[in-house]
């Protein structure tokens, strides 16, 4: 078989992306810019991607993709549980369920048979600070899944009886997330670093207590505050049109007046602040089988030019199995089955850490291996085959990962909502590829440095 030729990307002169970025004026109201045009070695356009700005502030953005077949549509929100107060802990998941409960026009199994009976697939998830609804159907049935997403968004009717009914639902999800020892370590590390009483540092899915103190009342103010136009981003990519897609939007989400009125979409989420990470360590006795262990450090934010150093730095060093950490950990000493590490980026701050699973009676062991490695890669950072082979892992996953409309997709929606900036992924390839010796050995030596996070949940 022949080589599939590379794509390459073309873009027009630079458009103002919206508000308060380099001080650009922001999009007007109804304008529709090309912000992204794939094409292969034969200069055949193999995606475009498109930006309009309805006049609510309601941003539609889309991608093209030659040879599809399927389309996904994601509706992306701004609000996640970093913007909730201790008494609202845990309304954004609770909303996020709720909207899946009916509307005037749907009833919870309408919506359910709806995409059931063209073969889609419907979902949701919320995250520190966003939440998405999203659909993957075949090209053909995505004015269905954009009605029913809109549908959803714009005319649920939080039945109070739906609210009790979803209360147990979610109770029952975090006492399994209470079972799971990767997410109670992984808690258990946010409310060290951020602090218990702050948002960053609070679950996502909130408490067994603030799930009972929740109201009805409560949820549909919070709903009336955080889900406007201008706060949203809808998201498609496929076998799509976009002119089509946009006056499906304002169709769908034109219900009950929601898309009135003119507004400019909502500024970026503020990065003036960083948000300082807590140094210190939490043990929390649980009966699980093994010691889970997370041991961590003030990173970057996304905005962070050096990000694309710490990403090639994050996969060498524990990013698959023949990373140093899994090499030294698993491999050579035989301490863990599982050992990785991870960065998590927010607006105003993030974590570099490492995560491992061992005996109970291995775990000081353990610490002392990665302690060691992270301070050989402060002093002296990556040679030339790590750094080769950090490039080349991030280089793979990004292609392969965006094989398809589904992450697509998402890729669009959160470079809209989140990052406020779109690159082509040939642009990203090059950033990852420039990343040098040197930066990694400087960002190395500045971040693993660091005061440290500790987290251990195990017996004992």
């Amino acid at each position: 078989m022949g080589e599939t030729p590379p794509q390459r990307a073309t873009r027009p002169p630079r458009d103002p992306r919206g508000p308060g970025e380099g001080g650009s004026p922001p999009l007007r109201p109804g304008t529709t810019q090309t912000l992204l045009t794939e094409r292969d070695a034969l200069g055949r356009v193999t995606s475009t991607v498109r930006r309009t700005l309805l006049p609510a502030g309601l941003r539609v953005v889309t991608e093209e993709m030659a040879g599809a077949r399927s389309a996904s549509v994601g509706v992306w929100v701004g609000v996640g549980s970093r913007d909730e107060t201790a008494a609202e802990h845990g309304s954004s998941h609770f909303l996020e369920h709720l909207l899946f409960k009916g509307t005037a026009e749907r009833s919870a199994l309408d919506i359910s048979v709806q995409l059931d009976a063209v073969g889609g697939e419907l979902n949701a998830f919320t995250a520190k600070e966003y939440t998405c609804f999203h659909a993957r159907v075949l090209g053909e049935d995505l004015d269905l899944a954009v009605d029913v997403l809109g549908d959803m968004v714009t005319g649920s009717l939080l039945d109070a009886h739906e609210v009790e009914a979803e209360r147990d639902v979610i109770l029952d999800e975090i006492a399994m997330h209470e079972d799971d020892p990767d997410d109670v370590v992984h808690e258990l590390l946010s409310e060290v670093a951020f602090g218990a009483d702050t948002p960053l540092g609070r679950s996502i899915a909130g408490t067994e207590a603030s799930i009972q103190a929740q109201t009805r009342d409560g949820i549909v103010d919070f709903l009336g505050r955080h889900y406007r136009p201008g706060q949203m981003v809808v998201s498609a990519a496929g076998a799509l049109d976009h002119d089509h897609v946009v006056a499906e939007v304002e169709r769908a989400f034109g219900r009950g007046g929601f898309l009135d009125g003119v507004a400019g979409p909502a500024a970026p989420r503020s990065s003036d602040v960083v948000v300082p990470v807590r140094a210190g360590q939490a043990r929390l006795s649980r009966s699980f089988e093994q010691a889970n262990v997370v041991l961590a450090v003030e990173g970057m934010t996304r905005h962070d030019p050096d990000r694309y150093a710490l990403g090639v730095l994050n996969t060498a060093l524990g990013g698959g199995t023949s990373s140093r950490l899994f090499q030294e950990v698993r491999e050579r000493r035989g301490l863990a089955y599982s050992v990785f590490s991870f960065s998590s980026h927010h607006a105003d701050t993030g974590l570099v850490g490492v995560s491992v699973g061992c005996l109970p009676d291995r775990l000081d062991e353990v610490l002392a291996t990665v302690r060691g490695e992270l301070a050989k890669v402060a002093a002296d950072g990556l040679d030339a085959a790590e750094l080769a082979l950090g490039q080349g892992q991030l280089r793979g996953g990004l292609v392969l990962g965006l094989e398809d409309p589904a992450s697509r997709m998402h890729r669009l929606g959160k470079s809209e909502l989140v990052h406020h900036e779109l690159l082509g992924v040939d642009d990203v390839l090059e950033r990852v590829a420039a990343v040098t010796l040197e930066d990694v050995r400087r960002v190395a030596a500045q971040v693993l440095v660091r005061p440290e996070v500790l987290a251990v949940v195990g017996p004992g």
